[in-house]
């Protein structure tokens, strides 16, 4: 799952980024508000953390700017700022969430979790499809009650066509969600994952859409 953090600590910024990547997160930055702003209308996020004091544009300003706009990330704010009046003025902004720093990654990773169910209309966080069952809490999952033993490339792809059963969704789509914008990117991996988890999860799991893209269904 792609999720913008807007961060301006380079410090706190690494830690998340190598924090939250194993549990399933492609993790992309800014370190002011103002490009953290443009970056979120672009609507290729699944949600956003923000920081409330960062440069060019402070993050409640970035928020209600956001929603003003009819942005609709879903947003974790992610501070030292702790008062209650704080956290209030917030929530009352459209923030989704609230943590104070100093922060745990796996608490973190947790809220995220959430607030992307939430934000998809999904209240648990075991996914189920056919007879394949994904635990989003512990990245754990099962076919046929056996488990399936996925590399964490294949576990954000899976999450994704899993969070959009009946859609079609394009190459570009899910190279935009499984990758940051620096990685490198070879022209067949989203082939190849895709033949991976028909190889694991079976054959006519993920149907070829000619022309347009993959479908689970």
């Amino acid at each position: 799952m792609r999720v913008l953090l807007l961060e301006d600590d380079n410090e706190i910024a690494e830690r998340l980024a190598s924090g939250l990547t194993p549990a399933g997160f492609t993790i992309e930055r800014a370190d002011n508000g103002a490009d953290g702003y443009a970056m979120g209308m672009d609507d290729i996020y699944a949600a956003a953390i923000l920081d409330l004091g960062l440069p060019e544009m402070q993050g409640l300003d970035v928020l209600k700017r956001w929603r003003a706009a009819d942005c609709k990330i879903p947003v974790l704010i992610l501070t030292a700022r702790g008062t209650w009046a704080e956290k209030v003025d917030g929530l009352n902004a459209g923030a989704d969430d609230y943590i104070t720093k100093p922060f745990h990654i796996p608490e973190v990773a947790a809220r995220l979790k959430a607030l992307i169910r939430r934000s998809l209309g999904i209240a648990s966080p075991v996914l189920t499809h056919r007879d394949i069952s994904l635990d989003t809490a512990s990245s754990r999952v099962l076919r046929d009650g056996q488990p399936v033993e996925l590399t964490a490339s294949e576990l954000k792809m899976l999450n994704y066509f899993i969070h959009r059963i009946g859609r079609v969704v394009s190459q570009a789509e899910l190279t935009e969600h499984l990758y940051a914008l620096d990685e490198t990117r070879e022209s067949n991996t989203i082939e190849v994952y895709v033949s991976r988890l028909r190889r694991k999860l079976g054959a006519d799991i993920i149907t070829t859409v000619r022309g347009l893209g993959y479908r689970m269904d």
